[in-house]
C-alpha cells in the first residue's frame, strides 16, 4: 500500500456503493417513488407558471390591445388629451359598460358586457367571427347601413335569446342589427370579469343609445401602437409631465392581463408548497426505506465493522447509495414535470386567452431538484447516523437493540438540510409571508403528529391489559421496538389534514354562495339609475307586488392617489389590502352611516356637515395601508383630486350582501360631482320577474343584474378552482399512501418475526390476523381522527378569522375522511402482513 494514501477514500466507498446497489434496488421502490412524485409536481407546477406566464407576455399587446392602454372613468378623454394621445401613435378607442339588451322579435332581454370600438380597432390581433357572418370586416359590419347600426354578439348572447343573424336587438334606446358572432376578442383577458355576454357596436352607435349619461360607468380606453423609437418608459415619463393629475390608469403590454399574472402566480405558488408539503411526506417514506434497507444489512455492516472498516467508511457508503437514487428520482421527477407540464399546457389552451408558451428554464428544475437532493438527505441522516454509532456486538445481537443518539455533526448537518429548505421554500416565494405561514402551518402540524405518534404508544404502553388476546396483542404492538405507530401517523396525518382542510374551506365557500348568500342577497342590483330617474324609479320599483326593500345610494367610481401623503404606489401596503390600490374603486356618499357596518373609530359627521372632505373607511383596508384616524387620503375622482380626512373607521359585514363601499365620503364633498346611484331590492318568485320586466321596459339605460346569476358565476369559479387544488392536493394524499406502503413494507421481518413466535405458542392463523386487523384499525382510527381535527381547526380558523364568513359544519366530510384512512390503513396493512401469516415455522427460525 502507497504511504499516506487513505485506505476508506471515497472512490472505495463509490465503488462499495455501486455494488451494493446492483440487483438490490427492491428495498428504494418507494424511496424512488416518493421522491419522484414530489419533485415532478413542483418541477411540472414550476414549468407550466413559468409556460403561462411567458404566453401571456409574448401576446402582451394583443391581450392589452396595444403598447398603452390608458383608462379613465366616466369621462372621456378632453380634447387636449386626446390630442396629445394622438401624438404618441396610432390610436384604438374602446367604451366599456354594461347594458341591457333586447330581442324585438322575443322581447326577451338580459345583461350585456357592451363594448364599443371605432373602426381602428383591433390594432394587435384579430376579433374572430364564426364562419356564417360572412367575409366583411368587423368595422364594416357595424358600420350604419339601411338607417340601421350592425352589432357583434357572443355565441352565448345568441344562444340565450335565440337570435340568428339578422335578428334586430335594443340596445339602450336604440334599436340594431346582429350581424356577426363572436367566436374571440384578442383582447378579452384584460377586461377583468364578466356579468354577462359580450356585444360589440361601434363608437358612433354607442352615441345614440341614451347610456351616455352624466356620471354613468362607462370605462374609456385608448389602446396606442407607440411611434418607432418611443420607447413605454418614455411615454409614462411624458404623460406624467404633460398630465400629472389627468386621474388616468396607464397599463402596458408588459402585463397586459395582471388579474390572470396575480392568479396564476399564487395559485403557483400554493400549488408548488403543496408540492414541497408531498415531498415532505415522502421524506418519511425514504427515511422508512432507508431504515427498512439497513434492517437487511445489519449483518453485512457487522461484518465490515469487524474487518476493521470506519464508522466514517460505513456511513459514507451507504450515504453514496441514497445520494445515487436521489440524483435518479430526481431526474426521473424533472423529466416527468416537464412532461406533464406540456400535457397540461395543453389542455389549458383553451381556457385561456393565450396559449402557454412552453419555456423550460433552469430555475424551476434546478428548485425542484433541490428540494428532492435536501429532503432525501433530511431523512436519510438520522437513521445512518444511528447505524454509523451502533456497536458491532450490538448489531449481531438483536435488531431491535436500542441505538445511540447521532453525534453532534450530524444534529449540526440536519439542522443545516431542515433550514436549508425552509429558506428555499420561502426566499424563493414571490408572497413571502404568506410562504411563510404556510411552512410553520405544516412544521406545526408534524409536530402535532410526531407528538400523536409518541402519545399513541404511551397511552397503549400505559393501558390496563386486556383479556382477549388478540386486543391485548394489538394494543402491545403499537408501542413495541421498531413500531411503525410513528409512521403511519405522520404519513397519513399529514395528507389527510391538507386534504380534509382543503375540502372544507371548497364546501364551506361552495355553500356559502350557493345556499346562504342567495338567501340574505337582494334579488338584483342596478346600476347607472340617473339622478332624474330616481323618484321614478322607485316608484315603479315599489308599485311591484311583493317586491320589498328598494335602497339606492349614489354612485362614482375613484382612484386613490395618495395615502397620508404618499404616492399610492410607492405605499407598502398588507397584502390583504392591495386590491384597494388596483385601479380605481366605487364610492359613494353619505349622511348617516351605511346599513351593514358599525363605526368602531371616530365618529360619524352630521347631516348637515360643510366643512373640509371627509371620509370613512373600512377598518381592515386603514390598518393594511397604515392609516388612522386624522390621517389624509387623497383619491381621484374624475380628474378632480380629493384630500380628505379619515373621520372614521367602518366594520363591514359584507355577507349582509348590503349596498356598502370601502369608501364613504360627507355629501358635501362628492354631491356636486356628475354621477349616478346604484339600487337593490328584494323579490321572490314571479314577483322576481315581473320587477325585471318593469324596470327594463320603462328604462332602457338602467342595467340589471340578477344576483343569482352572478352568484352562480363565482360559484362555477370556486368549484373549478376547487377542483384544481383538490386534484394537486391529493398528491400529498397519495404520497402519504405509498409512504404508509413503505411503513408496513420496512416492518415486514418483524411481522414475520412476531408470526413465527406466537404460531410457536399456539396461536392460529386467525388470531393472527384478528391482531394485526385490530392494530391497524386503531392505527388508522387515531391517525383520521387527529387529521380530521385539525383539518377542521385549520379551516374553521380561514373562514372565520381570514375570510370572516360564518362557520358551515360539513360532518360528511369529516366521518368519510375517517373512513377512508381507516379503510387504507386496513387494505395497506394486510396486504404487508398476509405473508407473514404463510411462513412456515422452522425455515423462519432456522435462517434467524
Amino acid at each position: 500500500m502507497t504511504k499516506g494514501r487513505n485506505p476508506e477514500s471515497i472512490a472505495l466507498a463509490m465503488k462499495f456503493a455501486r455494488r451494493d446497489l446492483r440487483g438490490n434496488l427492491k428495498g428504494f421502490r418507494i424511496f424512488l417513488a416518493c421522491l419522484v412524485l414530489g419533485v415532478a409536481a413542483i418541477a411540472g407546477v414550476g414549468t407550466l407558471s413559468n409556460s403561462i406566464t411567458a404566453g401571456l407576455r409574448a401576446n402582451g399587446q394583443v391581450i392589452l390591445g396595444g403598447d398603452i392602454d390608458i383608462r379613465l372613468t366616466h369621462r372621456p378623454a378632453s380634447a387636449e388629451e386626446r390630442q396629445w394621445i394622438g401624438d404618441q401613435g396610432n390610436v384604438a378607442e374602446v367604451q366599456t359598460l354594461r347594458a341591457m339588451v333586447r330581442d324585438l322579435n322575443s322581447d326577451n332581454r338580459t345583461l350585456s358586457e357592451l363594448k364599443a370600438v371605432d373602426r381602428a380597432y383591433p390594432l394587435f390581433g384579430t376579433l374572430k367571427l364564426s364562419p356564417e357572418s360572412g367575409s366583411e370586416a368587423p368595422a364594416d359590419l357595424l358600420a350604419s347601413k339601411n338607417g340601421r347600426y350592425g352589432a357583434l354578439v357572443e355565441a352565448s348572447l345568441s344562444e340565450r335569446l335565440g337570435l340568428p343573424i339578422g335578428g334586430q336587438i335594443r340596445v339602450g334606446e336604440l334599436d340594431v342589427e346582429v350581424r356577426g358572432i363572436i367566436i374571440s376578442e384578442p383582447d378579452k383577458a384584460s377586461q377583468g370579469m364578466a356579468l354577462g355576454p359580450r356585444t360589440i357596436i361601434s363608437s358612433e352607435a354607442l352615441g345614440k343609445t341614451g347610456l351616455v349619461q352624466p356620471g354613468s360607468l362607462i370605462r374609456y380606453h385608448y389602446r396606442i401602437a407607440l411611434h418607432p423609437g418611443l420607447t413605454v418608459p418614455d411615454f409614462y415619463e411624458n404623460a406624467k409631465v404633460a398630465f400629472p393629475d389627468a386621474g388616468w390608469r396607464i397599463r402596458d403590454a408588459s402585463n397586459g392581463a395582471p388579474g390572470i399574472k396575480r392568479f396564476v402566480d399564487r395559485v403557483a405558488l400554493f400549488l408548488t408548497l403543496v408540492g414541497l408539503t408531498a415531498l415532505v411526506v415522502g421524506g418519511v417514506g425514504v427515511g422508512n426505506a432507508v431504515r427498512a434497507y439497513l434492517d437487511g444489512k445489519i449483518e453485512t455492516i457487522a461484518t465490515l465493522k469487524c474487518l476493521g472498516a470506519s464508522s466514517s467508511f460505513i456511513f459514507r457508503v451507504h450515504y453514496l447509495q441514497v445520494l445515487f437514487l436521489a440524483i435518479a428520482g430526481s431526474l426521473a421527477g424533472l423529466v416527468i414535470g416537464v412532461g406533464g407540464s406540456v400535457i397540461a399546457a395543453q389542455f389549458l389552451a383553451s381556457t385561456l386567452p393565450v396559449p402557454p408558451k412552453i419555456v423550460i428554464s433552469a430555475g424551476p428544475l434546478l428548485l425542484a431538484a433541490a428540494y428532492g437532493l435536501l429532503t432525501a438527505t433530511l431523512f436519510t441522516i438520522w437513521p445512518l447516523a444511528r447505524a454509523r454509532e451502533t456497536p458491532a456486538a450490538a448489531l449481531f445481537r438483536d435488531v431491535v437493540s436500542t441505538h445511540k443518539r447521532p453525534r453532534p455533526i450530524y444534529l449540526a448537518a440536519l439542522g443545516l438540510c431542515f433550514l436549508t429548505l425552509v429558506a428555499l421554500a420561502v426566499l424563493t416565494s414571490q408572497e413571502i409571508w404568506f410562504a411563510f405561514i404556510f411552512i410553520v402551518s405544516i412544521i406545526g402540524i408534524f409536530a402535532v403528529l410526531i407528538l400523536v405518534g409518541h402519545g399513541v404508544q404511551q397511552v397503549a404502553r400505559k393501558l390496563p391489559r386486556s383479556k382477549i388476546p388478540p386486543l391485548r396483542l394489538a394494543v402491545a404492538n403499537l408501542h413495541r421496538p421498531g413500531a411503525a405507530t410513528n409512521s403511519v401517523v405522520l404519513s397519513m396525518g399529514l395528507g389527510l389534514t391538507l386534504f380534509v382542510t382543503v375540502a372544507l374551506i371548497e364546501g364551506n365557500l361552495t355553500r356559502q354562495v350557493q345556499e346562504q348568500l342567495p338567501e340574505r342577497a337582494p334579488a338584483f342590483f342596478f346600476i347607472d339609475i340617473q339622478s332624474t330617474q330616481l323618484d321614478d324609479f322607485i316608484k315603479t320599483a315599489e308599485a311591484v307586488p311583493l317586491v320589498s326593500e328598494v335602497n339606492h345610494v349614489p354612485n362614482m367610481r375613484g382612484r386613490i392617489v395618495q395615502v397620508a401623503g404618499v404616492p399610492a404606489e410607492q405605499v407598502t401596503v398588507a397584502p390583504e389590502a392591495r386590491w384597494a390600490l388596483r385601479g380605481d374603486r366605487g364610492i359613494t356618499y353619505s349622511a348617516t352611516p351605511p346599513a351593514g357596518a358599525t363605526v368602531v373609530a371616530g365618529n360619524w359627521w352630521p347631516e348637515d356637515y360643510s366643512g373640509p372632505p371627509l371620509v370613512s373607511m373600512d377598518r381592515e383596508i386603514a390598518e393594511g395601508m397604515g392609516l388612522a384616524l386624522g390621517d389624509k387620503l387623497t383619491v381621484n375622482v374624475m380628474g378632480r383630486e380629493i384630500e380628505a380626512e379619515i373621520a372614521n373607521l367602518r366594520e363591514i359585514d359584507w355577507t349582509t350582501m348590503a349596498i356598502n363601499f370601502v369608501l364613504v365620503f360627507d355629501p358635501h364633498s362628492l354631491q356636486g360631482a356628475p354621477h349616478s346611484h346604484l339600487a337593490t331590492a328584494r323579490a321572490d318568485g314571479e314577483a322576481e320577474n315581473n320587477l325585471f320586466r318593469a324596470i327594463t321596459d320603462k328604462f332602457a339605460n338602467i342595467s340589471v343584474i340578477r344576483m343569482k346569476e352572478a352568484l352562480q358565476t363565482v360559484s362555477r369559479i370556486l368549484e373549478q378552482l376547487s377542483s384544481a387544488v383538490s386534484a394537486i392536493s391529493s398528491i400529498t394524499l397519495i404520497t402519504g399512501v405509498l409512504v404508509l406502503a413503505g411503513a408496513f413494507a420496512a416492518g415486514h421481518r418483524k411481522r414475520v418475526y412476531d408470526a413465527v413466535i406466537l404460531k410457536v405458542l399456539g396461536a392460529t392463523r386467525k388470531d393472527i390476523f384478528a391482531t394485526f386487523l385490530i392494530e391497524y384499525a386503531l392505527l388508522g382510527l387515531v391517525t383520521s381522527v387527529i387529521a380530521a381535527a385539525t383539518g377542521w381547526f385549520a379551516a374553521y380558523m380561514v373562514i372565520t378569522e381570514i375570510l370572516e364568513a360564518k362557520w358551515i359544519s360539513l360532518p360528511v366530510t369529516i366521518i368519510a375522511t375517517i373512513l377512508v384512512s381507516v379503510f387504507i390503513t386496513l387494505l395497506f396493512g394486510l396486504l404487508g402482513s398476509w405473508r407473514a401469516l404463510g411462513e412456515k415455522v422452522a425455515p423462519a427460525l432456522r435462517s434467524d
